[in-house]
């Protein structure tokens, strides 16, 4: 095994987060510092892509605000994150969707995957 890889490990906290993929509609609780005050803020958009491994994995989150899409990139392993609730699964056939970028209105939307219990 890699040493820096090693280190990494031992040092990352592993939190207790749902394992989602592309496409999935998530709300992410993440903290926000201003000054000496903390609170938390939610951002809730569609994951566009997974990047990265191990303790540097980030995932890509866009929403539509106001007209506007916003994107933010969210480290995986960062304790800025609160928690991470998965609203929608999300049905796509590619692992990073950069085309959602310029579709806009209903065409912009992803299609449920169904569940299928055995």
């Amino acid at each position: 095994m890699d040493a820096i890889k090693f280190v990494q490990e031992q040092l990352s906290n592993k939190p207790k987060l749902p394992t989602f993929r592309p496409g999935d509609n998530v709300v992410v609780n993440y903290k926000i510092v201003e000054g000496a005050k903390e609170r938390i803020q939610a951002f809730r958009g569609d994951v566009l892509q997974i990047k990265g491994t191990g303790s540097t994995k980030t995932f890509t989150v866009r929403k539509i605000s106001n007209g506007v899409g916003v994107e933010r990139i969210f480290p995986l392993n960062s304790p800025a994150i609160v928690d991470i609730k998965i609203l929608k699964r999300g049905k796509v056939r590619r692992a990073k969707l950069y085309y959602l970028r310029d579709l806009i209105g209903k065409k912009a939307r992803i299609k449920e995957r169904k569940l299928v219990k055995n």
